[in-house]
C-alpha cells in the first residue's frame, strides 16, 4: 500500500533532529566497511523450491540523505546495517553480515573453521558459508557455537552442519548451559502470540522503501527459510572455562539473564578477539521486546559488561558481536563496552530511584533523561530497544503491571472502555472530529488513542480507519526506533488491507522435536480450554518406549497435571509410544498405529477434544 505523505510537523521534527546529533561522525561507516572482501550480487537467496527467503537488494534505496518520511537517525542506522558481504575482522576471523537479521562468524582453527551463530534459516547460512569458502578455501566446519538461545543465532544450523556429522562426532555443537530448554520453550509456549507480534515488530509484510520498512535497528529483517535445531553436544557452564578445538583455544564468560536467559561471551586468545554475543551492539537493546518475552535484567547485564571489561579488556584488540560491526583498538573497545555498561546501569538505577519516589513506569518514561555523553553516542541510540519502553519494562520487572492507582486495578476491556469514551465524547462522528483536530495539531499520540477507542466501538465506521492509518503512518515516520516504526506501519497496513497473519513460523518440526516430555505435556496444558474441561476427570499413563520413562497425566478441574511415575492399574488408559509418535498425536493423528493401548482409547480423543491451539491470525490493531 502507499501511505500518506509525512506531515509538515513530522518533516520539521526530523529536520531538527538532524541538527542535534553528530552526523559528521563517520567512524561507524569506516568500521562497517573495514575488511570488506566480497558479497553476492544480487543478494537474493532462494530455497530449494525457488522461493526467495532473503532479498538484500530491497534495501538498495538506502543511500544519500534521509527523506522526510524517515527519522534521519534511523535512516543512518539502516544504511549501516544494510551493508552486506564477507568481512575480515582480523586475519583468521571473518563475518558475513547483511544476509539475515544477525551475523554469522567464521573462526579458523588449525585445519578447519568454527561457525558462530548460524543465522535464522539454513539457506542464508549456507550461502554465507559458501561465500566464506570461496575466499578462504574449503575448510571443514568442525564446530558450531550458539552464543545464546534466540532463533536468529541457531535456526540456520542445517545450512552449515548436519545431524549425521554431529552424531558421528565430526562437528561439535557448543552452547551455554540451559540453551535447549530456553530455545525450545520460547518458540513453543508463547510462540504463536510472539510470532504474530513479531510480524509487526520486524515489518515482514511491509513494502521496503522510504514510506515503508527501512530496517529493525538491530538488523534489517528476518529471513524466511528452513528453521532447525541441532541439540548441543557440549554445554558451557562456568566463567573462566576454556576449551580447545583443533588448536583453537576459547575462554568463556557466562552471562545468563541478560539479552537471553541462556547466553555467554567468549574470547579467542589466538586472535585477541572477544565475542560479546548480543550484549554489546551498536544500539540500545530491548529489555522487553515488542513481540513479547520475559523481562530482561539490566542490572546483571551491566555487571556482566563490567566483568567482560575486567576479564578481557586489556588483552583484546577487537570486539565483535552477532549483530552490527566490530570495534577495534583498546581505547575504542574500552569506550564502547564502558558506555554500553553505563547505559543499562543508568536506566536500571534511575528507574528504581524514581519508582521509589512514587512515579509510575509511564511517568518515568516521559521524564527520565540520559546523561549527555550517553545520549549523543551513536552506539546507545534506541534503534531496537527504546528508552521509553525499556523504562516501562524495568518498572514491570520490579512492580508488575499495576501502577498502584486503584482506578486502574479493575479497568474495562479495550472494547468496553472504548464504547464508554465514545459515548462520553458524543458518539463516533464526534470522536473522529476531535481526532482530526488532534491530527491537524500534530498530536498524533492523542489522535491514535481516540481513534483506537472509536475503532473498538465501531470497526465499520468509514471515517475511522483511514484517519487512524494516516495517524499511525505519521508516528512511524517520526520514530527513531526501527521496531516502533514497523509496529506503527504494520498497524496502518492492517487497517487498510486486512490481517496479514504471521509471516514467519518459529515452531519448526526440528525445534518441536526437541521438546522434553515435560515440555510436551506443558504444551498440551496451555492449550486446554478450561470451561470445556471443567467436568472431565481423566487419568492416563504414558510410557515413552524410546526414552524408558513413564508419566501419569491427569485432567481435572480444567487443569492438566503430569508427574513421572510407573504405570498403575487405576489409569483409565495406558499408552506406550515414542515421543515422535506423541508429537504426531498432537498434530491430529489419533489412529492407534504405533501405539500400544491398554484401557479406553477414547480417553485420548476426549483429551484432544478440549485442546484449543493458538491462533496465528488474531487481531492486534482491530477489536
Amino acid at each position: 500500500m502507499t501511505f500518506t505523505d509525512p506531515s509538515p510537523a513530522i518533516s520539521e521534527a526530523n529536520r531538527r533532529l538532524r541538527e542535534t546529533l553528530p552526523f559528521d561522525d563517520t567512524a561507524d561507516f569506516d568500521n562497517a566497511d573495514r575488511g570488506f572482501i566480497a558479497t553476492l550480487d544480487p543478494l537474493i537467496i532462494r530455497n530449494d523450491a525457488g522461493y526467495v527467503v532473503w532479498d538484500g537488494q530491497t534495501y538498495d534505496f538506502l543511500t544519500g540523505e534521509a527523506p522526510a518520511s524517515v527519522n534521519p537517525s534511523l535512516w543512518r542506522q539502516s544504511t549501516l546495517v544494510a551493508k552486506h558481504g564477507l568481512y575480515e575482522v582480523v586475519e583468521g576471523l571473518y563475518q558475513v553480515r547483511g544476509f539475515d537479521l544477525s551475523n554469522i562468524s567464521f573462526v579458523e582453527t588449525d585445519s578447519g573453521v568454527v561457525v558462530i551463530d548460524p543465522l535464522i534459516s539454513a539457506e542464508p547460512a549456507a550461502a554465507a558459508l559458501k561465500l566464506y569458502r570461496e575466499h578462504r578455501g574449503d575448510r571443514p566446519v568442525i564446530a558450531v557455537i550458539y552464543s545464546h538461545s534466540h532463533i536468529d543465532h541457531f535456526g540456520g544450523v542445517f545450512g552449515v552442519a548436519s545431524q549425521e556429522d554431529v552424531d558421528a562426532g565430526r562437528i561439535e555443537i557448543i552452547a551455554p548451559e540451559g540453551f535447549t530448554e530456553h530455545a525450545v520453550a520460547e518458540n513453543v509456549y508463547a510462540g504463536t502470540a510472539m510470532g504474530r507480534r513479531a510480524g509487526y515488530m520486524y515489518g515482514a509484510k511491509l513494502a521496503r522503501g522510504p514510506k515503508g520498512q527501512v530496517g529493525a535497528g538491530l538488523g534489517q529483517s528476518t529471513s524466511s527459510g528452513l528453521v532447525g535445531l541441532i541439540v548441543p553436544t557440549k554445554d558451557i557452564s562456568t566463567t573462566g572455562e576454556t576449551y580447545t578445538i583443533d588448536g583453537l583455544e576459547i575462554e568463556f564468560q557466562m552471562a545468563p539473564g541478560t539479552e537471553a536467559p541462556s547466553e555467554m561471551h567468549f574470547y579467542f586468545p589466538r586472535y585477541r578477539a572477544l565475542c560479546m554475543a548480543e550484549n554489546a551492539t551498536h544500539n540500545l537493546h530491548n529489555l522487553l521486546t515488542l513481540r513479547g518475552a520475559v523481562v530482561r535484567d539490566p542490572h546483571v547485564w551491566s555487571k556482566y559488561l563490567t566483568e567482560a571489561l575486567d576479564r578481557f579488556g586489556d588483552r583484546t584488540d577487537v570486539v565483535f558481536a552477532s549483530h552490527h560491526w566490530p570495534t577495534w583498538g583498546a581505547e575504542d573497545i574500552h569506550a564502547f563496552l564502558g558506555i554500553q555498561r553505563d547505559l543499562y546501569g543508568y536506566l536500571h538505577d534511575q528507574v528504581l530511584r524514581m519508582l521509589n519516589r512514587g512515579h509510575t513506569g509511564i511517568e518515568i518514561a516521559e521524564t527520565l533523561e540520559l546523561p549527555p555523553a550517553i545520549e549523543r553516542a551513536w552506539s546507545t541510540r534506541g534503534y531496537y530497544g527504546s528508552v521509553s519502553h525499556n523504562i516501562k519494562a524495568i518498572y514491570q520487572r520490579y512492580m508488575g503491571w499495576f501502577d498502584g492507582n486503584p482506578a486502574n486495578l479493575w479497568a474495562h476491556t479495550p472494547a468496553e472502555i472504548g464504547a464508554r469514551y465514545v459515548d462520553a465524547i458524543g458518539g463516533v462522528d464526534r470522536v473522529v472530529e476531535v481526532a482530526q483536530a488532534a491530527y491537524d495539531a500534530a498530536d498524533y499520540r492523542w489522535a491514535a488513542t481516540l481513534l483506537s477507542h472509536a475503532l473498538f466501538t465501531d470497526a465499520a465506521h468509514p471515517g475511522v480507519r483511514a484517519l487512524y492509518a494516516d495517524t499511525l503512518a505519521q508516528l512511524g515516520y517520526g520514530a527513531e526506533n526501527g521496531t516502533w516504526r514497523n509496529f506503527f506501519l504494520s498497524g496502518a497496513t492492517e487497517l487498510t488491507e486486512g490481517n496479514f497473519g504471521t509471516p514467519t513460523q518459529t515452531d519448526a518440526p526440528s525445534i518441536v522435536a526437541q521438546l522434553s516430555p515435560e515440555q510436551l505435556f506443558d504444551a498440551f496444558a496451555i492449550q486446554v480450554d478450561g470451561p470445556k474441561a471443567w467436568d472431565l476427570d481423566l487419568a492416563t499413563d504414558v510410557t515413552f518406549s524410546d526414552l524408558g520413562r513413564s508419566f501419569r497425566v491427569t485432567l481435572r478441574n480444567g487443569v492438566l497435571v503430569y508427574s513421572e511415575k510407573a504405570p498403575a492399574p487405576d489409569a483409565q488408559l495406558h499408552i506406550t509410544l515414542t515421543k515422535m509418535r506423541l508429537l504426531a498425536v498432537a498434530g491430529g493423528d489419533v489412529s492407534q498405529d504405533g501405539i500400544e493401548v491398554e484401557g479406553d482409547f477414547g480417553v485420548l480423543s476426549t483429551l484432544l477434544g478440549v485442546l484449543e491451539p493458538g491462533d496465528p491470525d488474531f487481531d492486534i490493531v482491530l477489536p
